[in-house]
């Protein structure tokens, strides 16, 4: 029989549609299940899938998607009516008053807004009339544009009207709140208020409500009057100075901490030891109760060298005393302490995972000599600017097989064999060695070793060269390894970049600012690297290439879509054309693009405190959805059906 002629070959079935294939209903249930990310990226394959993930939105219980900055034109379509909105997490840099409406939502019970400089304390004032119900709320550099307003009232508004507030977190200056009756109004704030956060609050606005709050605590039993935060439990400040006086009114007036951290930032010397100053006798007031499970004293030198003078080890060793319970605890600025204060914390509190030592001038390894004989699991150290400590301390350390953050910056004596300790441990997941005395032989250990880095910073090691990263990825690291900083090292060529590209690390993150070496050719090959199938571009979130002195204009093609999809933050000179910067802005307005040097993105965090944590970064597939909102074109109506 002979073959049947093609022609007359019926043409093979389209496939069917995806409203045909499946029920409306069970694809609205599978979206359903999707956080706010995958349902925004499944409502780009389809017109079937854009409507159902239309729809989905309108019943979500969380919408959090913080990491790519919108605008009120671009959000509004994304919030459409939903009685079960009762979670919003989102950043507000360019968000301003025109999306309050959008933002005081009816039924929520948390808002986290981060870089809320566009907008005005009404957004305070509409919370509390549209939010009764609202349990967290997060702001940060609210009304911080000049011009700005924000009164006294809006305060007074948002603690009248939010009386179920349980997490309140206010991180900008509360100056702006100076008003007589700043004290008073605190009594109508939520009795279940457990957690506070204020950004910078002068000292005397704060000892004067803290005064408020003890003589309400005085006043029970005979006299009927409303407790100032009778459930508060965690407490985060910022003043002029810490001293005695503060801490021992936070003692009296908030019996119930377990979480205390104070944070000053100086702008002269204190005048004296009892006025203006924290002293051996103020740290004695502190945790009368015995609640405390954290505890952060930092005093920063953001505007002069300056620390706590008048503690010394007495002061920290009364202190531990009291302090047994302790599970986490930061000192900064101590440069009194020695190592008997740091080791009577060491040995008192057996509970301890995390320690953080800022500018311990007077610590040496002597602090860790016998760490081996307690009970400590230290799970995260931070020993920032300890400038005495050296190789033999941190394998001491390295004892604690545990460890899964360490800090080291700036730990100027600390070299390689502290490494070879180091690459010994099989949680460390973050190592930070900015500034130590390092050499290609430490990236060796590391390689060789059993530690799954998933961080790890290099900042200013400038004894190390190009061959320092074939050695780091010749083991497992490269399979772990996200986040990488190799900027200020000044023998650092492209060369170290291709060695990256052909072991197809999958970096998310990677810091190379202020290399003279590294060029375009850098760029070049980040953008064209492939992963298991896929452009490596689409991996860096990140990618940080200030005064990097090889980088020229025939870089910025590069930028270009579709290369780099997922680039999220882009750090250039400013010295650039700024035609051509400007014009990449447009074509990519989720591109948070830096020019004036400043550090970029959130680093690797962990969720605790202040401690490393990595949150993901979205994809710039979303774009399509977000832009414009248009229908899918016919050509891919075509294809569908």
């Amino acid at each position: 029989m002979s073959a049947p002629d093609p022609i007359d070959d019926p043409a093979p079935a389209p496939p069917p549609a995806m409203d045909a294939a499946l029920p409306a209903a069970v694809v609205a249930t599978i979206l359903s299940r999707l956080d706010v990310r995958s349902l925004l990226l499944a409502s780009a394959v389809c017109r079937c899938l854009r409507s159902c993930a239309s729809h989905a939105l309108s019943f979500l219980p969380a919408f959090h998607l913080d990491e790519v900055v919108l605008t009120h034109d671009l959000l509004r379509p994304l919030l459409p009516r939903n009685p079960a909105l009762r979670s919003l997490r989102l950043d507000a840099a360019r968000l301003d008053d025109a999306a309050v409406d959008c933002l005081a939502r009816p039924g929520l019970h948390e808002l986290t807004l981060r870089n809320c400089n566009g907008i005005s304390g009404r957004l305070l004032r509409e919370l509390s009339a549209t939010c009764p119900d609202l349990r967290v709320l997060s702001l940060n550099s609210l009304a911080d544009r000049r011009g700005l307003a924000m009164t006294f009232s809006d305060l007074k508004a948002l603690l009248d009207g939010c009386s179920s507030l349980e997490t309140l977190r206010l991180a900008f200056d509360l100056s702006k709140f100076d008003n007589p009756s700043f004290s008073h109004v605190w009594s109508s704030a939520s009795e279940g208020l457990s957690s506070l956060e204020m950004g910078f609050i002068p000292l005397q606005m704060l000892l004067a409500l803290l005064a408020m709050a003890i003589e309400s605590r005085q006043r029970i039993g005979y006299v009927k009057a409303p407790v100032f935060f009778p459930s508060l439990q965690k407490l985060r400040l910022t003043v002029e100075f810490i001293t005695d006086d503060l801490i021992g009114s936070i003692s009296t007036a908030l019996p119930l901490l377990t979480h205390l951290d104070l944070q000053d930032s100086p702008i002269m010397e204190p005048e004296s030891a009892t006025a203006t100053d924290l002293t051996d006798a103020g740290l004695q007031q502190i945790n009368p109760k015995g609640k405390l499970k954290h505890l952060s004293l930092i005093r920063s030198q953001e505007f002069i060298y300056t620390s706590f003078r008048h503690v010394n080890d007495l002061g920290i060793l009364l202190m531990s005393e009291k302090c047994s319970n302790l599970e986490s605890i930061c000192l900064g600025g101590f440069s009194r302490v020695t190592d008997t204060g740091f080791r009577a914390i060491i040995h008192s509190c057996p509970g301890l995972h995390k320690l953080k030592v800022t500018n311990g001038s007077h610590l040496t390894d002597l602090v860790f000599h016998d760490i081996v004989a307690t009970s400590l699991c230290l799970t995260h150290v931070s020993l920032r600017w300890c400038t005495l400590l050296t190789d033999v301390g941190i394998e001491r350390l390295s004892f604690n097989k545990g460890l899964n953050v360490l800090d080291l910056k700036d730990c100027k004596s600390v070299g390689d064999e502290a490494v070879r300790a180091l690459s010994c441990l099989p949680s460390l997941r973050k190592l930070v060695l900015d500034g130590t005395v390092i050499t290609n032989q430490a990236m060796e250990y590391l390689g060789a070793g059993v530690c799954p880095l998933a961080s790890l910073s290099l900042r200013g090691c400038y004894k190390l060269t190009n061959d320092c990263i074939p050695l780091l990825l010749a083991g497992s690291v490269k399979e772990s390894l996200h986040a990488l900083d190799l900027s200020r090292i000044p023998s650092l060529t492209d060369d170290t970049i291709m060695v990256i590209v052909r072991t197809r690390t999958p970096l998310i993150e990677l810091r190379l600012r202020e290399n003279p070496e590294i060029g375009d050719a850098s760029v070049k090959a980040l953008a064209s690297m492939q992963f298991e199938g896929v452009t490596c571009g689409s991996t860096l979130q990140l990618l940080d290439l200030y005064d990097c002195g090889g980088i020229t204009l025939l870089a910025m093609k590069w930028f270009k879509k579709p290369l780099f999809p997922r680039l999220r933050w882009l750090g250039l000179k400013g010295s650039l054309n700024r035609i051509m910067v400007d014009a990449l802005v447009l074509t990519r307005p989720f591109l948070r693009l830096a020019c004036g040097g400043e550090e970029l993105g959130t680093p690797y965090r962990d969720t605790s405190g202040e401690w490393c944590r990595h949150e993901d970064d979205d994809s710039e597939d979303l774009e399509p959805w977000h832009l414009d909102g248009e229908p899918v074109s016919d050509a891919e109506t075509v294809n569908e059906e």
